[in-house]
């Protein structure tokens, strides 16, 4: 019989029963989450572990990319800044750079920030 681990539990649940737009805002905490613990991993030269926390970062501005809904006039711009971000990453990631994912750590921050004031802003209407 397994034990359930509350935590994993409380986990699941918020996932479950988050809205895209809160779903949207744990997509970006999750990535700067894998940038933080990539970047850890670099000052410890753990690079097994950086590479895979980047790989994870990579992974979500990748989904953010991929469904974007090309028929909104802005799409265009965040797919080209997605792709800016992701290229920072892989090049942090061969290049061992601290300063180039410090960079991409600033982009996604922004967009999460952006993303949480547009939040706010629809729940006043």
């Amino acid at each position: 019989m397994a034990i359930n681990n509350p935590y994993q539990t409380y986990q699941q649940n918020s996932v479950t029963t988050a809205s895209p737009q809160e779903l949207t805002l744990m997509l970006y905490n999750g990535c700067l989450k894998f940038i933080k613990l990539a970047k850890r991993a670099m000052e410890e030269s753990k690079f097994e572990e950086k590479n895979t926390n980047l790989i994870k970062a990579q992974a979500i501005i990748q989904e953010f990319n991929i469904t974007l809904d090309r028929d909104i006039e802005i799409s265009e711009g965040l797919a080209k800044l997605y792709e800016y971000i992701h290229h920072l990453l892989m090049q942090a990631n061969m290049k061992n750079d601290a300063a180039i994912l410090e960079d991409a750590e600033n982009q996604v921050k922004e967009l999460r920030d952006t993303w949480k004031e547009a939040m706010a802003l629809a729940k006043g209407k």
